[in-house]
């Protein structure tokens, strides 16, 4: 794995590159492909952040974590990125076992339904269902990207409220979340 250490407002540490590096060899064998890491270590006031960006197929994993120490705060991601490389791979053993289940496979259930809205004649509206699970946003922006559809309707799992997530004309991503 391709890893890439980057210190800002921190001294740069080689015992601390180091431990970024043997925590991420463990991941070598989680992942088949050639993999890019990019850490980035850093300090403001008392908080030690470690952020890292993970590529490899055609994923793209990020996390950050903060803590007190820089160690834990490396252990805490490390762990992050671990579920997040297993929640991928269990999602790509379901997709080839054919056990997914997407809004197409649910046509059968749209209802077209018309109605009469004031000051707009003919108007239609399609009435689609879809089953949405619960799951992080990173997930989401997995699905989205991996889909035909500029938008995806998911549960944020930490919130655990109804989110959309949809592509901009720019190429970035926009996310509507309910307030209060």
């Amino acid at each position: 794995m391709q890893t890439t250490v980057t210190f800002k407002q921190i001294d740069p540490s080689s015992s601390l590159k180091a431990y970024v590096q043997k925590k991420l060899e463990k991941f070598d064998k989680m992942v088949e492909s050639p993999a890019e890491a990019y850490v980035v270590l850093s300090v403001e006031k008392i908080r030690h952040i470690a952020e890292i960006t993970l590529t490899y197929d055609k994923v793209r994993i990020h996390a950050k974590e903060e803590s007190e120490s820089m160690y834990s705060s490396i252990d805490a991601l490390m762990d992050k990125v671990r579920m997040q490389i297993k929640k991928n791979k269990e999602k790509i053993k379901r997709h080839m076992s054919g056990k997914k289940q997407s809004i197409k496979d649910e046509s059968s259930d749209e209802i077209p339904l018309e109605l009469e809205i004031k000051n707009v004649p003919d108007h239609q509206i399609i009435l689609e269902t879809i089953d949405y699970k619960p799951m992080d946003i990173e997930d989401a922006v997995v699905e989205l990207n991996s889909g035909k559809q500029p938008f995806f309707v998911f549960n944020n799992a930490r919130t655990e409220r109804v989110n959309v997530l949809y592509k901009h004309n720019n190429g970035k991503l926009g996310l509507i979340q309910p307030k209060g």
